[in-house]
């Protein structure tokens, strides 16, 4: 009986133990590494954290949502929107974590003011984030938009462009790469960061606002799960917030 007793307090415990792991997707550089830092934390909590990495912007959602990531960190709410409304999905938002600056960067001039006309200028190919460039272009004095304050704005929304920029639009994995390659590219602060280009260096810079606070993001059916609950914890907690500070010295801020 002893032995019975034993026996099936193992299984329990086993099954207790495997019903903690957690499967969180997240592209490399801040997400995955804060990811890495509470996994420790999350470790003597009885939760194992088993990152995914990820270098698009589309796995991510995909994966969630077909239920292969309990959860995801890489994106922003004007994203996972758009995203939630052309995939028919309803993935949710659990906390935000961090802000990163969206900036325009340039290995051929130093100023904008040397950008010459018919100069190439590489933008995000996704709904959200191409608004946000040509609405950057727009308040930098280049382009004009028929409305400023759209930020879903396409290049069919450019009511005068006076220096006949040539405007390409690529994967947001891809456009730290083409820095050296057109004469001006925006770039995500995290593949700023991965690829070693100075956020600083930016020629126009978004600084990051709360619209685009990055956040954990889960399923309506496992929101509510404990372990879900105590990452969600764990990355807004003070020791994550003097971790963005000091790791990435104001490259990104915490949004908590």
């Amino acid at each position: 009986m002893k032995k019975a007793i034993a026996i099936l307090a193992a299984v329990v415990a086993f099954s207790v133990q495997a019903g903690e792991k957690l499967v969180v997707g997240a592209t490399p550089v801040p997400h995955a590494e804060i990811l890495e830092f509470v996994k420790p934390t999350l470790a003597k909590e009885g939760v194992d954290l088993d990152i995914k990495v990820f270098t698009d912007f589309i796995q991510p959602n995909v994966q969630l949502a077909e239920k292969n990531l309990d959860a995801n960190y890489y994106q922003y709410r004007p994203f996972l929107d758009e995203f939630n409304k052309s995939r028919h999905t309803d993935l949710v938002p659990v906390v935000g974590i961090h802000i990163e600056p969206f900036g325009a960067y340039s290995s051929k001039i130093k100023k904008l003011d040397e950008l010459k006309d018919g100069a190439s200028v590489a933008i995000p190919n996704d709904p959200v984030n191409t608004g946000r460039a040509l609405v950057l272009l727009h308040e930098a004095g280049l382009i004009k938009l028929k409305d400023p304050s759209n930020t879903l704005a396409t290049q069919r929304d450019i009511a005068e462009n006076p220096k006949k920029l040539k405007i390409r639009e690529l994967e947001g994995a891809l456009l730290a790469r083409s820095v050296s390659q057109v004469d001006l590219a925006f770039v995500f602060a995290n593949y700023a960061l991965e690829a070693g280009i100075d956020t600083n260096s930016a020629l126009i810079v978004e600084k990051g606002k709360d619209l685009y606070a990055e956040f954990l993001v889960a399923r309506p059916d496992n929101l509510q799960d404990p372990g879900l609950q105590k990452l969600a914890k764990a990355l807004n907690s003070p020791e994550v917030r003097q971790f963005i500070v000091t790791r990435y010295k104001g490259q990104i801020a915490p949004a908590f």
